[in-house]
Formats: structure tokens, sequence, C-alpha cells
């Protein structure tokens, strides 16, 4: 059986549970829930994002098309859609290894620097094919990008991605999760594809150090902040290679003009030793290994909701995408609850989420790679 494409025409007029069979909840993504289903006809397991239809129908139809027109390994794959009932399922690629804030917070642990640096690679390959195409992703993080089990990463999640054209060199709306958010976007001076390195540098430091810059700050002060500081870096500098801090301090140049380009770092010393995506693999299989065991564990307590498991994870600020307006202005900003999260009246923060992290560093000189004071993020 060879890998499924695309879905047929006639399978697409079929009502979806004829097509699939639903295995179990993954979590939520923007605007719905995420589901493993097998497709019956090729066995291929694939994801299905339920969409309630009373959300906004424009904004699921932008990341359809979004999705639609994108054909690379690094960007999860769009297979079709279907109405059903209240529902629009959006029926994708399945990344079985989840997101990379899931494994973190499965494995209580941060990830090493050849780790980050795999995961880069391919992030970086990712950003290269949209921002040719003149695609922005607007929201990069930890949580959007997702491992299949081979250890390949792939960005997922285009709720909020903008389309740049020709007569629209540049985009002037507030819009992306507040601690990723390049300061550009903030202050709205318009921004274009580069806003994203931005937001993979904070990428880099939140796999690293288990939360971004100003991660304990409410989500809404932090927005004055990025434009107002200069650029975040490591907490502590002296874990990580002289090469993985000038790799983030490229990404975090607060004039857009200069800040490099997922083609320029590609060539960058950092990403260009990145070993292979085998090194993932054990990692990814762990985190599934705890997951599984927690799914059990609740199963027996009566289907109690453990709030640690997986489709309850709250990590995530949530996502700020303007209100729907005619006048035209772009600075109103509401919180989408779809994610489980709220953002300008969330009082917990990010730390209460991740609980305990080890901070990881594979630096040779050190006698033990893995940090041993676990500290409270």
């Amino acid at each position: 059986m060879g890998e499924l494409k695309k879905l047929s025409e006639e399978s697409l007029t079929r009502q979806p549970e004829e097509v699939f069979d639903i295995i179990c909840k993954l979590g939520e993504g923007s605007y719905g829930s995420v589901y493993k289903a097998l497709h019956k006809e090729s066995g291929q397991v694939l994801a299905i994002k339920q969409v309630p239809v009373d959300t906004d129908l424009q904004e699921i139809i932008k990341e359809i098309s979004i999705m639609q027109q994108c054909d690379s390994l690094f960007v999860v794959k769009y297979y079709g859609s279907y109405f059903k009932g209240t529902d629009l399922w959006i029926v994708m690629e399945y990344c079985g290894g989840g997101s990379v804030s899931d494994i973190m917070r499965l494995r209580k642990k941060t990830l090493t620097e050849d780790e980050i640096a795999t995961v880069l690679n391919d992030i970086l390959k990712g950003l290269e094919y949209l921002h040719y195409r003149r695609k922005i992703h607007r929201d990069i993080k930890a949580g959007n990008i997702l491992l299949n089990n081979e250890g390949h990463a792939k960005l997922a999640d285009f709720g909020v991605a903008g389309q740049l054209t020709d007569t629209m060199a540049k985009r002037n709306t507030v819009i992306g999760t507040p601690y990723w958010m390049a300061p550009e976007v903030i202050q709205e001076i318009g921004y274009d594809c580069v806003a994203d390195i931005w937001s993979l540098g904070i990428t880099a430091l939140e796999i690293a150090e288990g939360k971004p810059p100003y991660g304990d700050i409410h989500p809404m002060r932090a927005i004055f902040m990025i434009p107002a500081k200069p650029p975040p870096s490591f907490r502590q500098p002296d874990l990580w290679s002289t090469e993985f801090i000038d790799f983030v301090s490229r990404c975090l140049v607060k004039n857009p003009d200069e800040r490099a380009t997922a083609t320029e770092l590609l060539q960058h010393e950092f990403i260009k030793n990145a070993k292979p995506v085998t090194i993932l693999q054990q990692m990814i299989a762990e985190a599934k290994e705890i997951q599984e065991s927690e799914v059990y564990h609740r199963d027996r307590d009566d289907d109690e909701v453990d709030s640690h498991t997986m489709v309850e994870f709250l990590a995530d600020s949530g996502t700020l995408v303007p209100s729907n307006s005619d006048s035209g202005e772009n600075n109103t900003l509401i919180a989408h609850s779809d994610s489980n999260t709220l953002v300008a009246c969330v009082n917990s923060d990010i730390e209460s989420d991740l609980g305990t992290l080890v901070i990881n560093s594979d630096k040779e000189d050190e006698e033990d790679s893995t940090m041993k004071s676990k500290r409270k993020f």
C-alpha cells in the first residue's frame, strides 16, 4: 500500500465516518480539536481537526488554502476537508512524535543542543519553503513544531498564517503568540517573512530553557517589554556553545532589515553541523511511552481527566488574533479560548504548565550533560 497523496474525489463525497475510523483525541489546535484517525482504504494513520462551523469560517478557509498550496517535507500535509453536521473536518498528515513542547513536558526535560540543531535544521527548511512563496507562518513556537516517528520536524497550525502579495509587501496585523512575537509585529510598523525568524530565535531559547524569555511575566506586560528591551539571550550562556549563542543572536536582531533570512541561517555553522534526525528517535519513543502510561492510568481512574495529559496541556499562552471588524482597524485583540488558553485575562504563567524541567547541555567539557539542579520554571 503506497503512501496516501490525497483523498480521492469519490471519498470526499462520502460521509467522513465511512472513510475514517477515529482512534483517539490528540489535543487542541487553533479553532478545534485534533484526532488521530485511520484512513480505512489505505490503512494510513492521519490527523483530523474538527472545527465547529460557528467559528470564523473565513479564517479556517484561509488556513486550508495555505496548507493546500504547500508541498514540502517540512510542512504538515493537507489531504482534504469534509462538512459533518456543524463541524468541518480537516484531514492532515499525522505526526506520531507530537509537538516539541509536548515532548519536553512529558519527559520533564529540555532538549540538548544537538537535538535542538537537528529540529531547527528541518524547521529552517520549512521556513525557507514558505518564505520563498511569500507566506508567513506568524506563530512559530515549540507547540507548533511537530515531529514524525522518524524524527523529522514539520511546521503545523497555520491558523494565523499570512500571505504576502506583490501589492502588499508588508503585513500590519498584530497576530501571533505574545512571547514569540517580533518587535515590529507588536509595534504595527509593518512586517514580512523575517518576523518568523525572530519567533524562531525565541523558540530556540524556549526549547533550550523550558520557556520563552519573559515567560513568567503576564503576556500583556511582555508585549510592552519586547519592543522596549534589548534582544533577549540565554539566562546561563556558559551552558551553551558559542555557535548556538551566535545562531540565536542572528535571529534576535531588532531591526528586521538586519535580521538573517532562513536561507542564510541554513548556512550557519550551528545548523550545518546538525546531526541526522535519527538522534531524536529515542527522545520521541520515551515521550510516547510516558504518554501511553499517563493515558493508561487516567483510564483506570474512572476516566477522571488528569490535567497532565497531552489533551489538557496548557503551555501555550494562547494566540492573539485580530477581532473581526470591518472598520479596517487591526489593533483590537481577542484571545481565543479554542486552545484551552486565554491571553488577556490569564493569571497563571508558563511555569505552572511545564513544571520542573531538567536543563540539558551536551557540551563535552561538562562532567554530566544534564544539570543536576532541577530548577522550578
